[in-house]
């Protein structure tokens, strides 16, 4: 399951020794871009208390919103399945896109034709500087994954998908699969 070199699409699966680290600690990354100047990614396991509709007046559904990571958490982002429906998605990888046009996601949301099935909302996004990331996987603190669920990763992603994860890479990580959050209360 784990792999050597990090590419778009791949998921960083943080590492229990991530415990200290508030934004990260056991979660699921999605990485949309990776080249030379950086990598970009949405953390997907982290619902927050806000709905779609508690932040954008225009949209009646309340679609859950997710914790994207610690950067510019004041914009929303969003990764879909649904391309043919949005115009000026980027494939990131597998039948996943992010961004387009945002007025358009408003009136196919409203008409029951995009479901939270088909979309993810995210404040805020993780990004690594050129090499930081690099960094980051030689110091262990993410292993790096294919996403064998492809596009259906939006209906699986759940606050489980660490544990599922840490059961998944097994050995070692079994212990920590079934450790308290916090190691402290254990």
């Amino acid at each position: 399951m784990p792999i050597n070199q990090p590419q778009k699409g791949n998921l960083l699966i943080a590492e229990p020794s991530l415990t200290g680290d508030v934004s990260f600690n056991r979660s699921i990354v999605l990485l949309a871009e990776h080249n030379n100047d950086g990598s970009v990614g949405f953390i997907l396991n982290k619902p927050l208390e806000y709905t779609i509709n508690d932040l954008v007046d225009d949209i009646k559904p309340s679609f859950r919103v997710y914790n994207g990571g610690p950067v510019e958490q004041d914009n929303l982002y969003f990764i879909h399945k649904v391309p043919d429906l949005i115009e000026g998605s980027i494939e990131i990888s597998n039948g996943i896109f992010w961004g387009g046009d945002f007025q358009k996601i408003v009136g196919l949301i409203n008409n029951n034709i995009i479901t939270q099935n088909d979309i993810r909302f995210f404040l805020g996004y993780s990004g690594w500087d050129s090499m930081q990331l690099d960094y980051e996987l030689t110091s262990k603190s993410w292993i790096i994954a294919a996403n064998e669920h492809k596009s259906l990763i939006l209906e699986k992603c759940t606050n489980n998908l660490w544990k599922e994860k840490m059961d998944q890479l097994g050995g070692d990580y079994l212990l920590w699969s079934n450790a308290p959050e916090n190691p402290a209360l254990n």
